[in-house]
């Protein structure tokens, strides 16, 4: 797999069906190694290792009701009292990061309501902090430490 803009970290992989696969341990299975997965795992470790997110106030994969289509996010890190605090929607280190990535982050974001964006190919990292009040989008160099 390509190379990425983290940290090196150690993941657990397994074959199966001539298939490479990857344990996730937030969902605690193994998962097809696709170029999305590959960033959604690195993603995973960033947020975990360096800035200490707390692994029970993750979910990856979690369906969202938008407007009336079933919608899927990649990573969501929940807040304690339940709200979220951050979305994060991966794409393939291929996928160029576009307006259009941004459009479906902020139309998941109108029901999901986070404080916090973040968008990544794995090799270009975007994140935002929600200005609710003035909607838009405040660009940050880094996510907080939680």
């Amino acid at each position: 797999m390509q190379q990425l803009q983290f940290p090196a970290y150690s993941f657990r992989f397994k074959s199966s069906e001539n298939k490479t696969l990857i344990f996730d341990e937030i969902r605690k299975k193994f998962i097809v190694l696709t170029p999305e997965e590959w960033v959604r795992q690195h993603v995973l470790q960033f947020l975990i290792s360096e800035k200490n997110y707390t692994k029970s106030l993750i979910n990856v994969e979690k369906q969202l009701k938008v407007k009336d289509t079933i919608k899927r996010y990649d990573v969501v890190i929940y807040n304690r009292d339940g709200s979220i605090f951050l979305i994060v929607e991966c794409k393939a280190p291929s996928i160029p990061i576009t307006q259009e990535t941004f459009d479906q982050i902020a139309r998941y974001n109108l029901v999901a309501n986070a404080t916090y964006l973040m968008v990544t190919n794995g090799v270009n990292h975007y994140y935002c902090q929600m200005d609710y009040e003035n909607e838009a989008y405040i660009f940050l160099k880094d996510l907080p430490e939680k």
